[in-house]
Formats: structure tokens, C-alpha cells, sequence
């Protein structure tokens, strides 16, 4: 069902729509990349492939409808459908048994990709409270994640709706093959990230 869903949400897309960012990674992003890296051709080029944010609902156990609720505050902050992510393993300590639902799940490519990332890099952080910018620890896999500690940082949820502060983790999945090369493109594309005082 969730496939059919993220098919629907893909095309309801005007033709010929090309996303802000996705012009600028093509026309700016690229030839200084190529220029910093010395890459032969723009295949060598590292792209964002995904971005997927992952939200856990621990409680959940307890009360079924905060996966309910999650999942519809999740849908509104990204414009697709989330998904309910399961336990695979049953914890007793924490009343967890195999194929619960304990968070909700949303993988973004494409148009819904840019425009989720135009909005975060450009509206949401920003309205984070004293804000100095954002880690820069990559995996080393050529990704990077970002903790978010409240969803009420995005102008798409109601403040006054708010049954609980649940925090997520936002994922950018790239090709880059170093951190170095995840930082410079993600950078390019605006992430702020934190100063360095030399």
C-alpha cells in the first residue's frame, strides 16, 4: 500500500517542473564542485540521491494513537505519506514485542527531495531559537544525518495541535565517496553549518 501511495505522491507533479534547487545543483553546484575537486567529468560529480527522516515514537507502547499522530505530522511536514516503522525484535524491558509499531518513517527523492530541502534550509532552521548552525559530523559514507529535537520547528505543524514534543532524524543520503565531498555538497546547496573559529 505504501508503494502505491509514494507513486501517487510522485505524480502529482506539473510537467516540467523543475525544483529551485534542483536548477541550482545542475548550474552552480556542479561546475564549482568540478572546479574544487578537479573531477574530469560531471559523473564524478557527488549528488543527493534521498533524504529520509526517521521519527521514533517509544510511548507508542503504551498509546496506539501517537503513531497516529506522528504519522500525520509527518505526512504534513514532508508532503508524502509516512509510514509506521516496526519493532523487529521483541525487548522485554521495554514491553516491546516483534512487528509493533514504534516510529514512522518517510523517504524523499526527486521533486519532493528539493522542496522538502529548499524549505528546511530556508524556513525551518532559521526559526530554530538561537540558532548557530548544525554539526558537521558526516558517517563517512558520503551521508549525513540531522537530529531535530522538536517537530514544532516546522511552520506545517499547529502549535496548539501539539500532543507531544516528539524529536527525528533527518538523513541525506548522497554518492559522495568522502566527508569531504558530502560537506562541500551539502554545503553548496545551503545547510548551515557551524563556523569554525579559527
Amino acid at each position: 500500500m505504501a508503494k502505491k501511495n509514494s507513486a501517487a505522491d510522485q505524480q502529482a507533479v506539473p510537467a516540467g517542473y523543475v525544483p529551485a534547487l534542483a536548477k541550482t545543483y545542475k548550474e552552480e553546484i556542479v561546475p564549482q564542485l568540478m572546479k574544487q575537486f578537479g573531477y574530469s567529468t560531471v559523473m564524478q560529480c557527488p549528488k543527493l540521491v534521498k533524504i529520509t527522516i526517521n521519527q521514533g515514537v517509544g510511548d507508542a507502547t503504551g498509546d496506539k494513537k501517537l503513531i497516529d499522530v506522528a504519522q500525520q505530522e509527518l505526512s504534513t511536514i514532508t508532503g508524502q505519506k509516512a509510514v509506521v516503522t516496526a519493532s523487529r525484535k521483541d525487548i522485554s524491558n521495554f514491553k516491546l514485542r516483534k512487528g509493533m509499531p514504534i516510529g514512522v518513517k518517510v523517504t524523499l527523492r526527486s521533486v519532493k527531495m528539493y522542496e522538502f530541502l529548499e524549505r528546511l534550509i530556508r524556513i525551518t532552521l532559521p526559526r530554530i531559537r538561537d540558532f548557530n548552525g548544525i554539526a558537521e559530523k558526516m558517517d563517512g559514507q558520503g551521508n549525513y544525518t540531522l537530529g531535530v529535537k522538536e517537530q514544532i520547528i516546522f511552520p506545517e505543524i499547529d502549535i496548539e495541535k501539539i500532543t507531544k514534543i516528539l524529536g527525528m532524524e533527518i538523513t541525506f543520503v548522497t554518492t559522495a565517496k568522502t566527508d569531504e565531498e558530502c560537506h562541500a555538497l551539502l554545503k553548496a546547496f545551503g545547510l548551515p553549518f557551524k563556523k569554525h573559529n579559527n
